[in-house]
């Protein structure tokens, strides 16, 4: 991350249902081909954590191999100047009374998190504002750093990459479309949660340890459980841009060599990814990357 304080919001949902270990179904992997009898076109579907970048893509030798003998680039969205999440929030009229929100302490704190920032964070909601403050924890305490993983997501990273291989780059949604979701998953929340939620999530960042990192360690060492066959729970966040998604996704699978990069959570699931693309009789297969 650079010096500059940006934001970027591909949606950063992860469940805590998410199980780890020896459960079944478990693929120590996050990369899948994808393959058809009715064309020759191969693919590949990434699961990505937003708060990963550089260092972690590039390790993956396999992976960035199968994104060269792609010809098109599948993102959750894409960043377009004018239309980035930087953009959209500094456009708002209304600015956020954070008194409401924040103790004199934590707002101070904002303040000078927010001092060289690009970003107007008196006009974010509470709820960008917790997704910001979680991302910006796990990427400061939970990654090993490296001097030069300046990329804000490994979403970004691999679309970096990607152009400079001259992919075309497509995405599934818009930042906007994004912003709508993540603040209309919690709509009716009261203040005093959204008060907690920010104030817990402060804490840790000021504790300045790696005491909540079993999420990005979890995804660092690939032990999981897709758990097809267990409903999906939250149909906004999952089930709903799932179906819409698929819509797209057939059409780019069955004319291109695709690389789709988006959340893992969005495999996952009956609702997932994964089981979509098998219903429409595409063969999915693991590729381990480690």
């Amino acid at each position: 991350m650079t010096n500059t304080l940006k934001i970027t919001f591909s949606v950063f949902f992860f469940s805590i249902q998410w199980a780890m270990g020896s459960a079944v179904n478990t693929s120590n992997t996050v990369l899948f081909k994808i393959t058809s009898t009715h064309h020759d076109q191969v693919s590949y579907l990434f699961g990505t954590h937003h708060a990963f970048g550089k260092s972690f893509f590039d390790s993956l030798t396999l992976a960035n191999q199968y994104l060269s003998t792609c010809n098109i680039l599948v993102k959750e969205n894409l960043n377009i100047p004018g239309q980035m999440a930087e953009d959209i929030i500094n456009q708002r009229e209304n600015a956020i009374k954070w008194k409401k929100y924040l103790n004199k302490k934590d707002l101070s704190f904002i303040k000078d998190l927010f001092a060289n920032s690009p970003t107007d964070f008196k006009k974010m909601t509470p709820t960008e504002m917790y997704v910001f403050l979680n991302r910006h924890y796990k990427k400061k305490y939970c990654l090993t750093k490296d001097t030069n993983d300046s990329y804000l997501s490994l979403d970004d990273y691999i679309g970096n990459k990607a152009k400079k291989q001259n992919l075309k780059l497509v995405g599934l949604e818009t930042t906007e479309d994004q912003i709508k979701i993540i603040n209309k998953d919690v709509e009716g929340m009261p203040r005093k949660v959204h008060k907690k939620r920010l104030s817990s999530i402060i804490k840790h960042i000021k504790s300045g340890n790696s005491n909540n990192c079993e999420e990005t360690e979890w995804y660092r060492q690939m032990d999981i459980d897709y758990q097809l066959e267990k409903p999906c729970q939250n149909t906004l966040m999952l089930t709903d841009r799932n179906l819409k998604w698929m819509d797209s996704l057939q059409k780019y699978l069955d004319s291109d060599n695709c690389f789709i990069a988006v959340g893992l959570s969005h495999l996952m699931y009956e609702c997932g990814l994964i089981n979509q693309l098998k219903k429409l009789g595409y063969t999915i297969t693991p590729v381990m990357v480690k």
